[in-house]
């Protein structure tokens, strides 16, 4: 695939890899009826108990969760109501999508030099350093913010179901050369793991900012200001994730958020430096609560 595709030529590629996406391109049924509720500002606790308590393994995985560190909250939670209630609608959210993703990063061949496995690594780390940047901002949207770290990189499973010798090839030359990640995918394959992945969160119907932070994750200072925050964190996390070599790394390992970035999310070195300390002891912790 050359380098010289018009904008046109990578979305028609876009759309036909989309189409040829075998199991990935369809969230669990579970999955996609606990985002329906919550997106829905009529819906209640109740609502989402109703569909959680039909299926053992999420219900099972939420209580381990709200009974971890990752929450720390006070005392053993046993009931899913009560669990619902401490965590909130949206954290519930990115638990199911969580549990639900685990498996498609888990299955599918292996490829020299790139594992669903180590790609999960990463997209937990990028999940995890995203939401301690929004900590460390005194925002109180750290769900949003991990379930967008934890997401960023689906583009990348879709090639790997349709473009398996593509991506052997990318990372043969993304080692052998300094080149950034996403340029050499849009010249061996036509269109980058941004594209495919925005495209991919589409069709699971994904909140709009989910889906376009998924597809402006190295190039948030491309968009509206107005659009930045979330693509420019998630940007951010990514980097620091990929230079702690935590799972597959070669996407941002040579990229550099400059102060623009830092601007925009109203973060200075110091808080950054603080985050980058804290990630590998979360990230272990995070493992060990979503990992099958």
């Amino acid at each position: 695939m050359v380098g010289t595709q018009t904008k046109s030529d990578s979305n028609r590629l876009v759309e036909s890899a989309i189409s040829k996406v075998g199991e990935i391109a369809t969230l669990p049924e579970v999955t996609v009826k606990i985002i329906q509720i919550v997106e829905n500002p009529r819906s209640t606790a109740r609502d989402l108990h109703e569909v959680i308590k039909n299926d053992p393994a999420l219900s099972a995985r939420l209580l381990k969760v709200v009974n971890s560190a990752f929450y720390g909250l006070p005392g053993q939670i046993s009931s899913i109501d009560r669990a619902i209630v401490l965590l909130g609608l949206s954290a519930v959210k990115n638990i199911a999508i969580a549990a639900s993703m685990t498996h498609l990063f888990n299955s599918g061949a292996t490829i020299d030099g790139f594992s669903g496995v180590e790609l999960w690594r990463h997209s937990i780390a990028v999940g995890v350093a995203a939401r301690l940047l929004t900590a460390a901002q005194g925002r109180p949207t750290v769900e949003e913010s991990f379930l967008a770290g934890l997401i960023h990189d689906i583009g990348l499973l879709v090639q790997r179901q349709v473009y398996p010798r593509e991506i052997a090839q990318l990372v043969a030359r993304r080692q052998a050369d300094n080149r950034q990640f996403c340029e050499l995918e849009r010249e061996i394959i036509g269109a980058d793991h941004q594209a495919l992945g925005m495209a991919l969160a589409g069709k699971w119907r994904f909140p709009r900012t989910l889906c376009t932070t998924i597809g402006y994750h190295h190039q948030p200072m491309e968009l509206a200001p107005a659009n930045r925050e979330l693509p420019a964190l998630v940007f951010l996390a990514d980097t620091l994730a990929c230079r702690a070599g935590i799972g597959f790394s070669l996407t941002g390992s040579c990229e550099e958020p400059g102060e623009e970035v830092l601007q925009v999310l109203g973060l200075g070195s110091e808080q950054v430096e603080e985050v980058s300390r804290a990630l590998p002891e979360q990230v272990a912790v995070t493992e060990a609560i979503f990992s099958e």
